[in-house]
Parts: C-alpha cells; structure tokens; sequence
C-alpha cells in the first residue's frame, strides 16, 4: 500500500486551490481531549462543531438534501463511536473529514447517483429542458436559484466518486493537497492528479454547457424553470435547496470560472431533524458506552 502524507495540523502556503471560502475554525484541543475522556457535555459541543461541515459535505456528494440528511447521521454515529481513536497526528475536523469520506466511498449509490449521468448526457438533458424564454411566473427567481443549486449538484455526479471528492475536498473545501491525501488515504501527489483531472473535466463543461460560466453557453436557469416544474424536477410548495427565507439574489452572473460558480453553493446547514436525532443519540447509550481514549503509548 502507497504511504499517505500526513498533513501538518495547520495549513501550510503550498496549497493548490484559490479558493477564498473562509473554513469553519478547528474545535479547541481541550474540548477533544475532554470528550474522549468521557464528559457528556464536551461530546455533545464536539459533534454540533462539525455537524454542518459533515453535512455539506455529504450533499455535495450526493446531490439530493433527504439523501445527505441520512449520510450525515452516520456519519456523526461513526464519528461518536470511534473518538477514541484520534490521536492527534491532523486537525480534529481534517479526522473527521476523513471519516466521512470513507462512509460516503463506501455507502449505497444515492438516487441521484443512481441516474448514471455522464457530462454528455447531462449536457443532451440540459438542452432538453429549455423554454425559449425565461419563465414569468410570480416567483421565477427563485425558482431559478433553485434550478441552478440543484443542477450544480447533479452535475457533479458526473464525475466518478473518486475525482468528486477530489473536486468538491479542492475547489469548494478549499482543502490543500496534503490534507486532501491524508483524508483520501491516498499519497498527496495522487490527490493532485485527481482533483487536477476533475477541474479540467468540470471546466470543459461548465464553459461550453453554463450561461453562469460563459455567455456562447446555450443553458440559462430562468429558461428551465417551466420544464422543470412541469416535470415534477422541482416543486415551489417544497424547495430542496434553495433557503426560502432568504431574499433572492438574482445576480447569478458574472461568474468567471467553474470554481467561483461552485463556491457560489450556499453553505448549508444540518437540517433541523438531523439535529434531533443528533440529540437523541448524544442522551442514549450510544453516546455513554464511548471509552475514554486510551493513555498514549511511552
């Protein structure tokens, strides 16, 4: 097996995205270190630390809100029951990405993975469901918000779960190539290639697919929203992701690249019934039968 790089527990200079999206702060040290000795309340601030971060981690890999809800709840579970184990050796929310992205590797194709999609047929539906002009119901901005955020999200099940994990660590992580190995189990120069072949492939198709990205592109969000809500892609009584109690911004161009129209995703927050099944599971033996970590070995 390749050696995997151990990522230093801060970020170094060398990374290999410009992205400016800020990262969600480390929890204290302190805090860890109490809640794999066993105190309750430590454990419970622990989990909700990064609870969110889990969570937009699993929607963007796999597009679909119930879908990243049940992926996130196990994802927690997991990082409850193996606490004991961190020793320390990256930062406690590079661990946790970790834990996630072996869960979201290994589990069940989600149901929009399951459509199978690949740039080409993608780019064939795009122009399929175009109106020949932009739609004029009451509420057509938001409904395009809502057909950008969801189109955005299937279109990167386009890539292979692999370089889709690359892409989503890289370009809208922000994460730099040392710790995107470590969380990968994979040597950072691996890592490299995939997230470098995964922006060409994002890129080649926003440019030549998304009026976001380019204007020659073909595709507009307002000229979708009809088709779309006549097939029943997306419903106005129950938006999936799109925050309905947030004023519209109907500024979506002027995106120069795919990176910025990726960052552009809005930073999503666990739903509130993950929240309570998070609750439940922290008052019930799941959490109790956690063992303090172990003394480190002399």
């Amino acid at each position: 097996m390749a050696s995997v790089d151990r990522p230093a527990t801060r970020r170094d200079a060398g990374t290999v995205t410009d992205t400016t999206r800020r990262r969600d702060p480390d929890p204290p040290a302190a805090l860890v270190q109490a809640a794999q000795d066993g105190d309750a309340f430590a454990l419970e601030q622990l989990v909700l630390s990064v609870r969110d971060r889990v969570y937009r981690l699993a929607l963007r890999m796999t597009a679909r809100p119930a879908d990243a809800d049940d992926a996130a709840q196990e994802i927690l579970i997991k990082v409850i029951t193996r606490l004991s184990t961190f020793r320390g050796d990256a930062a406690f929310s590079t661990w946790v990405h970790r834990v996630a992205v072996n869960h979201l590797l290994d589990q069940a194709r989600s149901s929009v993975e399951r459509l199978e999609m690949t740039f080409d047929r993608f780019a064939d539906d795009l122009l399929d469901g175009l109106s020949a002009s932009p739609s004029t119901a009451p509420d057509a901005a938001l409904m395009a918000r809502e057909v950008q955020l969801a189109c955005t999200h299937a279109m990167l099940t386009c890539l292979d779960r692999e370089h889709r994990i690359a892409y989503i660590l890289g370009d809208i992580f922000g994460v730099d190539s040392d710790e995107g190995g470590y969380i990968c189990e994979v040597p950072a120069a691996t890592y490299r290639k995939r997230l470098s072949r995964a922006r060409g492939r994002v890129r080649e198709f926003l440019t030549t697919n998304c009026g976001l990205v380019s204007p020659h592109a073909a595709c507009r969000c307002s000229q979708r929203v009809d088709v779309a809500v006549r097939t029943g892609r997306i419903d106005p009584t129950r938006l999936q992701f799109t925050d309905i109690t947030q004023t519209v911004n109907d500024e979506m161009v002027g995106f120069h690249d795919a990176a910025h129209l990726l960052r552009s995703l809005p930073g999503a927050m666990v739903p509130t019934t993950t929240t309570d099944a998070i609750t439940r599971m922290l008052q019930t033996s799941t959490a109790t039968s956690i063992q303090p970590a172990p003394p480190p070995r002399e």
